[in-house]
């Protein structure tokens, strides 16, 4: 219902009930009525207004006027019972102002459903500044967490020295920041490439695999390169991956011909009974 066809509704509403006053004794109750049915939709014009700029102010009109909409909304559910009561006494004007009456319960629901897509306009917009304040959380965590990290030449040392005396735990845990903190350095693929090694030693085949092929990606020609592909087909063989780890072992002999993880690889096709030899 238009706004200007729900003021002509409620004009006349009001001039039909102090007509028959002396009968029902309710004209007092009907212009609060009308007067708080104009006050919602002043409210309701407010809150579209106002959307985009006062979401907090406009959540607050929301819950006045849903609370306002309920209590004219039992109104009329109670003057319509009155009316209904009164119908044989009053002839034709009951009928009329029943009609009004009606009428207005139509604009409450009509008020009820905008209010109710008012708020889950609010809610949406709440979840979103919910979920992006998460984000943003977020990055300033790892912000922080990146500016309180140790330099990358102490930090790659700390954990050579720690892999290299046999303390593989504390080892994977500073690979594994120095990674974090510092992926795109030189020194980035020799961490992957050590923590695989901490990996296959620990009998970890699928992760140590991995760890591997993350030299193999994005640093194919660091100083790691020819090893990482050689445990990298280790790692598969041992997960009952022959196929693919043969694979691997022939195209490091073909890259990497008279390394020493050459003839490593060779050793081990001889082992499973496979030619060296691509065919």
């Amino acid at each position: 219902m238009k706004p200007h066809r729900v003021s002509a509704s409620i004009a006349l509403l009001a001039i039909l009930w102090l007509e028959t006053a002396p009968a029902f004794g309710v004209s007092k109750e009907m212009v609060q009525l009308q007067t708080q049915v104009q006050q919602l939709q002043e409210q309701m014009t407010a809150m579209q207004r106002s959307f985009d700029e006062r979401m907090g102010v406009m959540k607050n009109l929301v819950e006045v006027d849903t609370d306002a909409v309920n209590k004219v909304a039992n109104a009329l559910n109670a003057m319509q019972t009155t009316l209904q009561k009164q119908q044989a006494d009053g002839g034709t004007k009951t009928d009329q102002l029943s009609g009004q009456i009606q009428a207005l319960n139509d604009t409450m629901d009509e008020i009820k459903v905008r209010l109710a897509k008012v708020t889950k306009q609010l809610e949406d917009m709440q979840s979103a500044q919910q979920s992006l304040a998460a984000q943003q959380a977020t990055q300033q965590a790892a912000q922080q967490a990146a500016a309180s990290a140790p330099p990358p030449d102490v930090l790659y040392n700390n954990a050579l020295r720690d892999y290299n005396g046999g303390k593989n735990d504390l080892a994977l845990q500073e690979f594994s920041d120095y990674v974090k903190f510092y992926p795109n350095t030189d020194l980035a693929g020799n961490c992957y490439f050590y923590l695989g090694e901490i990996q296959y030693r620990q009998a970890n085949y699928q992760q140590a695999a991995q760890s591997y092929d993350q030299v193999l990606q994005n640093f194919p020609s660091g100083n790691k390169a020819a090893s990482a592909q050689l445990k990298k087909g280790f790692s598969l063989i041992e997960l009952g991956k022959q196929d693919d780890g043969v694979t691997e072992l022939k195209h490091l002999i073909q890259r990497y011909p008279h390394s020493p993880e050459a003839l490593q690889a060779r050793e081990r096709l001889h082992k499973l009974g496979v030619s060296s030899t691509s065919r």
